[in-house]
């Protein structure tokens, strides 16, 4: 799949093509609808599907100090919406050149300017532009103006009401990994390299991989059952910590899968970490002795969830 940046040269093969445009953190049932609608009309047609998103996120531009709260990097999104059968992934770099220009004007410069675009598809309630001046009617009316067809995908329900990346988030911080996975179609993954730490696993025999969270949503902290994907798409079992490590001072903030039966030097590797099950909040320990045993417990019920899960 290509990857196209918005103030890059655009390429001219892609002129004509159907454009899902949101900002599709996560990728959730919303999402997957939205850009099937695209990705159908564009075969319907014999026209390349292209997904835009935005990064950083609007709000990360608007309010830098909020709390990291992503869903997916770039590469997950890329690797789904390409999944979902898109030709190429358009990257909106949102700054403030995009902040501040006003919808009919957007439309007019990049989507039907640059972009060449035949069809945009948009979910019903997508606002864009300055002062968030464009939505699903007055995009209608733009694409008329520029011989643009637009569709609005309503939004996806269950019995909670609209799936939304809110609700996600909503789940994950209550440690309700469940949900987020119904409603993402799959379980929330945090993917990053893996840093050299203090090594302290190691030597009372539950080896860590050390994982920054960097932009990503923080979860309930605590102890979870997980799968990890390596580099090589080897899966393996474990039981991860996310959190400050209450025992170790100081406190700092890590994702700490220990994978079961698994000996080999991760360090320096990318790999992805799947969150199936909540088993425990975090807790400080009074000796390493105590840690340990507790270690082995949510080991041995990690084991008993993840053997519950496979198919």
């Amino acid at each position: 799949m290509i990857r196209i940046d918005h103030r890059q040269p655009f390429p001219a093969e892609l002129k004509g093509a159907i454009l899902a445009l949101g900002n599709f953190d996560g990728f959730h049932l919303g999402h997957q609808a939205v850009v099937g609608e695209a990705v159908r009309w564009a075969r319907d047609e014999g026209r390349p599907a292209i997904v835009a998103t935005f990064d950083p996120h609007p709000v990360r531009h608007f309010w830098p100090d909020t709390p990291p709260f992503r869903l997916t990097t770039l590469d997950q999104r890329q690797e789904l919406f390409e999944a979902a059968g898109a030709s190429a992934m358009l990257v909106f770099h949102f700054d403030d050149s995009i902040a501040g220009m006003m919808a009919d004007r957007w439309i007019e410069e990049w989507i039907h300017g640059k972009f060449g675009v035949a069809g945009l598809v948009t979910g019903e309630d997508f606002v864009f532009g300055k002062g968030r001046s464009g939505n699903s009617q007055s995009l209608k009316e733009l694409g008329q103006r520029f011989g643009m067809g637009t569709r609005a995908v309503p939004a996806v329900n269950d019995a909670s009401g609209p799936v939304s990346s809110s609700r996600i988030r909503e789940a994950l911080q209550a440690g309700d990994c469940e949900t987020a996975a119904r409603l993402l179609t799959r379980p929330f993954a945090i993917r990053a390299t893996v840093q050299h730490g203090d090594k302290v696993g190691r030597t009372i025999g539950y080896p860590t991989a050390n994982i920054d969270l960097g932009t990503y949503l923080r979860p309930r902290f605590g102890i979870y059952a997980v799968t990890g994907r390596l580099a090589d798409g080897r899966v393996l079992d474990g039981a991860a910590n996310i959190g400050i490590r209450p025992t170790f001072d100081p406190p700092k903030e890590l994702l700490e899968p220990h994978f079961f039966d698994f000996a080999e030097d991760l360090y320096g590797q990318e790999i992805e970490v799947a969150f199936h099950r909540f088993l425990r909040p975090e807790a400080k320990f009074d000796s390493l002795d105590a840690l340990v045993g507790q270690m082995e417990q949510d080991c041995d019920q990690a084991r008993e969830v993840l053997s519950a899960l496979a198919p």
